[in-house]
């Protein structure tokens, strides 16, 4: 089908394809979709028109992209917007598991060792886009992605700032504030309010709704929706970015790298061990065998359990102690502090309970 003239508008580039493709099977996709709000929204409107017009007769099938999942929630699930309830799939990138994560490792660096991988774990949380920059550059091992990070010009010192300004606009400074105290472990609403002076329940309610970026992390069998919550910044290096980067910028600004590098090179085995622990949980929820996986702690925080994996099915959990060192791992207190647990929840009676330890070695 010729075009005749010229064409300044994508509305008719749009009409043209959608009846280019009743004669012929055709897909179009549109990258970073979000991005019409700021050229033209009415974008959207026209759209939406030729498309109800056309959609019975067109052989189109047509996929929109985005990057900021807040405004691409709102195009598609507002229903005030022209393209509410006109997709008919949605599909969101996950992250790479830890199996893919240890596969790409043993093809780039066969002998890699297991704090290389669980460097890989933290620093990119299997974002692809990361791995990629690691891999291209040949930086396998877990002090030189290390470096890579903190090194001048690096793309991970601006990467968190510029992933979240756009989605969170003009209240991006009160956000980053709340992330960064949840990335320094004050994680639970009372704490930060009292830090930040101010209520912030429709902030975290967007945080974990509108932006998937924080988890609520609740004891596990606990019975009540709103009482020992916590929350968790779900991606790895967002949760890093926060920690370290954001939080000590003015290191970065007057050109301390190496003094920042150095900095969380000290509390790099204290800070990997809480993700070791998160590298287990993932790998037992890729395994798919459990029907719930959580932790647990009394109320003062002396009896405390890494993770136990439950299958209701079977009638079975296990109990996790999860240290970076195995020597570490004293089966005698687990097996305490899962009395402690068993004689307050009163659950997991009758199931068959095993005790595990799991350590660097066994990733």
């Amino acid at each position: 089908m010729p075009t005749v003239g010229e064409v300044s508008r994508f509305a008719d580039i749009f009409r043209y394809v959608m009846e280019l493709a009743k004669s012929r099977p055709l897909t179009l996709m549109i990258d970073e979709f979000q991005e019409f709000l700021k050229v033209n929204k009415s974008v959207y409107s026209e759209m939406q028109d030729i498309w109800d017009r056309n959609k019975h007769e067109t052989k189109m099938n047509l996929i929109v992209c985005g990057s900021v999942n807040s405004l691409m929630n709102k195009l598609f699930r507002d229903k005030k917007e022209p393209l509410y309830g006109r997709q008919t799939d949605t599909m969101k990138l996950r992250y790479f598991t830890p199996s893919v994560l240890r596969q790409i490792l043993a093809e780039y660096s066969p002998s890699y060792s297991n704090e290389d991988l669980l460097a890989l774990y933290l620093l990119t949380g299997g974002v692809a886009k990361y791995v990629e920059l690691f891999v291209d550059r040949g930086l396998m091992s877990w002090s030189e992605m290390l470096d890579a990070v903190f090194e001048r010009d690096s793309y991970f010192l601006e990467e968190g700032k510029a992933m979240l300004v756009e989605e969170f606009g003009r209240d991006y400074g009160m956000y980053f504030s709340i992330l960064s105290l949840i990335a320094q472990g004050h994680n639970t609403r009372g704490d930060i309010e009292g830090i930040l002076r101010c209520e912030i329940g429709g902030y975290l309610s967007k945080l974990i709704s509108d932006y998937e970026l924080i988890a609520k992390r609740q004891l596990l069998f606990e019975k009540s929706a709103n009482k020992n919550v916590n929350y968790a910044i779900c991606d790895k290096f967002l949760n890093f970015w926060f920690r370290y980067i954001y939080k000590y910028n003015y290191m970065l600004e007057v050109g301390g790298n190496d003094k920042l590098r150095e900095l969380a090179s000290k509390n790099y085995h204290t800070y990997s061990g809480w993700v070791l622990e998160s590298w287990f949980r993932d790998k037992l929820v890729e395994t798919g065998a459990y029907t719930r996986i959580g932790y647990w702690h009394d109320r003062r925080g002396e009896n405390e359990i890494d993770i136990i994996a439950v299958d209701d099915l079977e009638r079975r959990a296990e109990i996790y102690e999860v240290k970076r060192q195995k020597k570490d791992i004293d089966f005698s207190i687990l097996r305490a502090k899962t009395d402690v647990f068993l004689k307050a929840t009163g659950q997991l009676k009758g199931y068959d309970i095993t005790y595990k330890g799991l350590s660097l070695e066994d990733m």
